[in-house]
């Protein structure tokens, strides 16, 4: 079992009642979970899952190392990209608990290519914008969107386009998840969260796009703690939150500038 998330924002364990359908009947009081293990549960074979997160930047990495360690099977990830240089995400790739990836971008990660190559694992690269888009339209409660990205590609293969005004558009579905994994700089006990400049990167549109969202906070603090003003993601889309201070946060790469 896995302990590194303990809970200082209030003294109850979360009650969950999130075992495998997409219903949350939680408290929204007790929110805040003592453990990785406890904030996952529910999590099952097959599940779509979202995970913040940019390249390295802004990942929760207590939880993803704790998804590597549960010996599901054919996840669906729903990622930027899947990890790199061997870090965050590539566990998954990995323990070969993902069946399908829907991403950004594959770029140099070698585990992500040698799954493919054995045809392990399914890989669904789609322009960013149109990504973060159909995340947010999902949130949004939009079921479908056109956008001209993709237009005259192999984007737009299989999918309606339509001409508006002169200019042609494909339509774009939007993308849910039964999980999204994110990570906050600051919690309160009742998921209203404060990310860090580059770190909120997609965190703010998965949660609304999820059914479940669990928060991996750097720190948990009293309700109210957090100036409203500086609430970048109301609690309202925050089902379970666990604190986890220690973090790796490694940059993929480091650059000198001359001066």
């Amino acid at each position: 079992m896995h302990h590194r998330g303990r809970a200082r924002g209030g003294s109850s364990a979360c009650e969950c009642g999130h075992h495998g359908g997409l219903r949350v009947t939680q408290e929204p009081l007790h929110k805040v979970c003592q453990t990785t293990t406890e904030a996952l549960m529910g999590l099952k074979d097959g599940a779509r899952v979202m995970v913040g997160g940019f390249g390295l930047c802004g990942n929760a990495e207590a939880l993803i190392e704790e998804v590597a360690t549960l010996g599901m099977k054919d996840l669906t990830l729903i990622s930027n990209n899947a990890g790199n240089m061997g870090m965050g995400l590539t566990s998954w790739i990995r323990a070969r608990i993902v069946r399908r990836i829907i991403c950004t971008y594959v770029g140099t990660n070698e585990d992500v290519h040698k799954a493919m190559a054995d045809g392990g694992i399914e890989v669904d690269v789609i322009p960013q914008g149109t990504f973060v888009e159909r995340i947010r339209a999902a949130g949004a409660g939009i079921p479908a969107f056109y956008t001209p990205t993709g237009v005259g590609t192999v984007v737009a293969d299989g999918k309606e386009v339509r001409t508006f005004d002169g200019r042609e558009y494909v339509l774009e579905r939007a993308l849910f998840a039964d999980f999204a994994l994110i990570r906050a700089h600051e919690s309160d006990s009742f998921g209203n969260l404060r990310f860090r400049r580059t770190a909120r990167n997609f965190a703010p549109a998965m949660a609304t796009a999820a059914a479940v969202t669990i928060v991996e906070a750097d720190s948990v603090l009293p309700l109210g703690a957090i100036d409203p003003d500086d609430v970048h993601l109301p609690g309202i889309f925050v089902h379970r939150i666990v604190e986890v201070k220690t973090h790796h946060d490694p940059f993929e790469y480091k650059i000198n500038r001359a001066l």
